[in-house]
């Protein structure tokens, strides 16, 4: 337990170093650039394949059971508003945020083991401001992008089967959408997103960081990273849709 402590202190005061750094010169946004397109670009196909068919299993589910009181002309506002607070910033969590997270951890691992990020230190760098920077500021960036996009894609697949399915057609399913839909059910994905991302970044450097045991622990820090970052977005989740619920 009080290992577990100790751990925890220690990532809230990298945490905080990192953040610090983040908004103090030097900048460098050459790296940023590259870390969100070796994250984020490279994670577009598990993006588009989740959000695709989350719009289309709830599309058909909510299109079921809506069917079973002669209401399912309605569909289109359960799905978008699920969509939207909740789904996509959730699955896009726990998909691409696994693949970033434990990506991550298996990188910095990888240079702790071989002792690179000591060499770091030893040429006078900072590793937190050259490693760790750039890949949670990276984080922060493409989760709230990636969730935007499970949005439109979760909506246009969910309007596609129910067209098909149901006989609903498009102009129905996004006026019914747009009646119910305000800016802050939007926000509030995108502030999980935002959330998650952070999350992801931030576990995925300190376990990189913290690794013990050569390569065996480089695996060990990856799927301990796959785990934290689940249990953590589940319950950041709840905490944030419970503050946004009646804004």
């Amino acid at each position: 337990m009080q290992v577990r402590l100790e751990r925890l202190g220690a990532l809230m005061v990298m945490t905080g170093k990192v953040l610090t750094r983040a908004v103090t010169p030097p900048y460098a946004p050459s790296a940023l650039v590259y870390q969100v397109e070796a994250l984020g670009v490279r994670s577009l196909p598990i993006a588009l394949l989740t959000s695709t068919f989350a719009g289309l299993v709830i599309s058909l589910q909510f299109g079921f059971f809506l069917a079973r009181f002669g209401v399912q002309y309605t569909v289109g506002r359960v799905v978008v508003l699920t969509l939207f607070r909740e789904l996509a910033p959730v699955l896009i969590a726990l998909t691409v945020g696994a693949r970033v997270g434990s990506g991550i951890a298996a990188e910095l691992g990888s240079m702790t083991v071989t002792e690179q990020v000591d060499a770091i230190r030893a040429l006078g760098a900072d590793p937190l401001r050259k490693l760790v920077v750039p890949r949670v500021l990276a984080c922060f960036i493409l989760m709230p992008a990636l969730t935007v996009l499970a949005d439109v894609i979760g909506m246009l697949a969910g309007a596609l089967v129910v067209k098909a399915q149901y006989g609903i057609s498009f102009n129905l399913f996004f006026q019914g959408a747009l009646a119910v839909v305000f800016m802050s059910d939007f926000i509030s994905g995108v502030l999980k997103g935002f959330v998650f991302g952070g999350i992801v970044g931030v576990v995925g450097c300190f376990k990189g960081l913290t690794v013990e045991g050569g390569t065996e622990g480089v695996g060990r820090a990856t799927t301990q990273t796959v785990a934290i970052t689940s249990v953590s977005v589940c319950l950041a989740d709840f905490f944030i849709t419970k503050l946004t619920l009646y804004f």
